[in-house]
């Protein structure tokens, strides 16, 4: 029962696929995802969150001119449409000013209030820049020595019989060198997996970690430090890495896949990785203090943005070696991905919070030009590099890097094509479309096992037993493939084909704990 991971790489269709999908789909709906309208744009240039002004004096011919805030205003709906993204925040920065600052769509898809400016999203892992920020700011004050190992900061031992532990430093943290894991299994102790410092691997364990350290350093929780040294400098009135009662009206809900809104998380611990909640426009506020250099002696800010580590091309969380070209193009800095582009040098990061939010931000210092892009939804990473081409006029590296499957692709446009039409009939057409296609055309695995769980999230559990029935007889070596189609199967209240496949998929790993677990309810029944 191996869900579909946060960032997943996919492997496309033939054109042709894609086309006869999309064409039966309009035919049916007239525009995909036509079931959730972003609605109108919900605050005028202008205008921030809680009517704080802001500048938006634009240069002629500049990237964040009148014609680009047309352009997106125009693209932005469009993409969530097709996209299935509920929810869309957007802030942009021109010459290390906010220049313009809009909501588009709904916080709620079952409420159905609009997003506007003063909507509070998630920030995920957008959180981890902020907090960086804070740390720089206690190198600049002499509290904290970006190469001395924590553990001379931090007494006792935070890692069990692994004397690596005493290499780790901030500045490995921040460069997600630790050799630690993005998070350790529940309830497992927490490991090193690599020395220290010799590659990358992406990890929200690290930040914890360096979290305790900046707590015991300053005698202080993370929400007040993090309140005292950056948000209140930096007028992020809205801001805060626990929850605040004032995000009760004002929560955009996060949403998965399917489209389903999730339950609110009110953090009342934060936690520097992942916690933070603001707004478009707070988050712009933070882009351009780094831009300009505010709060940091130039000497501290350069070493942010100073590439210290190149990333791996073949992988994100690298805590076991993975095979693949270092990349040329994006690399690490303290706290914050940066990447070579044809603008210049940039920095930026991505945030993805269990596929209900995703998030990402981006800025080159040569114009001092940015923007910040949040949603509410696990869809909303699928049209972010869009609005980014049409922001910057260029695809950024960093998509190529992180694989989030586009809102385009012909596995998503199936899965619009489902709601519609029903699995029998797309299925049909699928199967056609491939009769002459290779294997690189074919769904994956993966892709199909997506398709199958968003399906049972949409309530549409039959369907979802002939996707999976498909992927097994695409993948019948696949011990996940019958796991969950006989998870479908028990969906659907058909107990001995639930058994059948389950007992098929314990065959084929009988390390499948899982499937031991649902025989044992199952036949106990």
């Amino acid at each position: 029962m191996i869900r579909p991971l946060d960032q997943s790489r996919f492997v496309s269709f033939s054109r042709v696929l894609a086309f006869v999908i999309l064409a039966g789909l309009l035919a049916v709906t007239g525009t995909i995802g036509a079931e959730r309208e972003p609605g109108p744009i919900s605050q005028p240039v202008g205008i921030s969150d809680r009517g704080r002004s802001v500048d938006n004096r634009s240069s002629a011919g500049s990237p964040q001119g009148t014609d680009l805030s047309a352009k997106l205003e125009k693209a932005i709906p469009r993409l969530m449409r097709e996209g299935d993204v509920p929810g869309v925040s957007v802030a942009l920065i021109e010459n290390g000013e906010i220049v313009y600052s809009r909501g588009f769509g709904i916080k709620n898809a079952n409420t159905r209030g609009p997003v506007d400016t003063d909507t509070i999203f998630e920030a995920a892992s957008l959180s981890k820049p902020v907090f960086a920020y804070a740390v720089m700011k206690l190198v600049d004050a002499g509290k904290l020595d970006l190469d001395t190992p924590v553990v001379k900061y931090l007494p006792g031992s935070y890692v069990e019989n692994d004397n690596r532990v005493n290499a780790i430093t901030a500045r490995l943290v921040l460069s997600h060198t630790t050799g630690f894991p993005n998070w350790r299994p529940f309830g497992q102790p927490l490991k090193i997996y690599f020395e220290p410092g010799s590659r990358f691997s992406y990890s929200g364990e690290g930040f914890v970690y360096l979290q305790k350290v900046v707590e015991h350093i300053t005698g202080k929780g993370l929400t007040e430090v993090m309140k005292e040294m950056v948000l209140d400098p930096l007028d992020m009135r809205s801001s805060s890495y626990v929850w605040q009662d004032i995000y009760d009206t004002r929560i955009a809900v996060g949403h998965s896949e399917a489209g389903i809104a999730r339950v609110v998380r009110k953090p009342s611990e934060p936690n520097a990785a992942a916690s933070l909640h603001t707004t478009a426009t707070d988050y712009a506020r933070f882009m351009t203090a780094l831009l300009n250099g505010t709060g940091l002696k130039p000497e501290t800010r350069s070493k942010m943005l100073t590439p210290q580590v190149k990333v791996n091309e073949g992988c994100v969380n690298c805590t076991f070696a993975v095979p693949g070209p270092l990349s040329e193009r994006v690399g690490w800095g303290l706290g914050v991905g940066l990447e070579q582009t044809g603008l210049g040098p940039g920095f930026w990061h991505w945030g993805d919070n269990n596929s209900e939010y995703h998030c990402f931000m981006a800025a080159f210092e040569g114009k001092k030009t940015g923007i910040v892009i949040f949603t509410n939804s696990g869809n909303g990473l699928s049209i972010v590099p869009e609005i980014t081409s049409i922001t910057f006029g260029i695809k950024l590296p960093a998509f190529d890097w992180l694989h989030y499957e586009p809102y385009n692709s012909p596995a998503k446009i199936m899965f619009q094509s489902v709601l519609t039409q029903g699995a029998a009939a797309v299925l049909i057409k699928y199967r056609e479309s491939r009769t002459s296609a290779s294997k690189s055309e074919v769904l994956s695995e993966s892709q199909m096992n997506g398709l199958g769980y968003r399906l049972l999230q949409k309530g549409k559990a039959s369907d979802a037993v002939e996707i999976f029935k498909q992927n097994v007889a695409d993948y019948p070596a696949s011990a996940n493939a019958y796991d969950s189609l006989g998870e479908a199967y028990t969906k659907v209240g058909d107990k001995e084909q639930a058994i059948k496949n389950y007992k098929k998929s314990l065959e084929l790993n009988p390390e499948n704990k899982n499937a031991v677990q649902a025989l044992k309810k199952l036949e106990a029944k």
